[in-house]
């Protein structure tokens, strides 16, 4: 047998499936700290409600000549966020965490800020939610490092929302740029 050879020990996987079925998802194979990551997809989250807040803000209160096109974007981007932090909460679950959606603690554990520019202001809104997008991927970038192969579930969420977040960042840009 050379050192390339991929062997798995089946039976052992089995027993130690049948002895920990009450641990759920996680395995003895995880690799990291399951509170350590709960913390961060926790943060997550929090990022995650707040954006979508400031952008559902934005939606309603945005005034003037190209309310239309913007507030419509933010409203799709509102949506996506809600999402992103519902499928974060669902894998904290899965990692045998609780979800943190608790209002008073929000703000404090959010990676960006809730903003509320002018309402006829809408180059601030506009360049007020690339900043937070902009550190959303950022921070999400750090964490994807951070997983590595040691959760690649985890690792492949916040992949998933870091795409759609560059996205965000994209259509913000265009939006300034017209």
């Amino acid at each position: 047998m050379t050192g390339d050879d991929f062997v798995i020990d089946v039976s052992r996987i089995r027993d130690e499936a049948r002895q920990k079925m009450a641990e759920g998802a996680v395995t003895s194979t995880y690799g990291l700290d399951t509170g350590k990551v709960i913390a961060v997809l926790n943060d997550v989250v929090a990022t995650e409600v707040v954006c979508w807040l400031r952008y559902t803000r934005h939606a309603i209160s945005a005034t003037g000549i190209d309310r239309a096109q913007v507030a419509a974007e933010f409203t799709e981007h509102a949506a996506e966020e809600m999402q992103h932090a519902l499928r974060a909460a669902e894998r904290i679950a899965q990692l045998g965490g609780e979800p943190d959606f608790d209002p008073a603690t929000l703000a404090r554990r959010a990676h960006t800020d809730y903003t509320a520019p002018d309402e006829k202001d809408l180059k601030a809104m506009l360049e007020h939610n690339l900043l937070a997008e902009r550190i959303v991927i950022s921070t999400y970038q750090e964490i994807a490092r951070w997983l590595g192969d040691h959760d690649p579930t985890t690792r492949r969420l916040i992949e998933s929302i870091l795409e759609e977040e560059e996205e965000h960042a994209d259509d913000l840009t265009d939006l300034l740029a017209s």
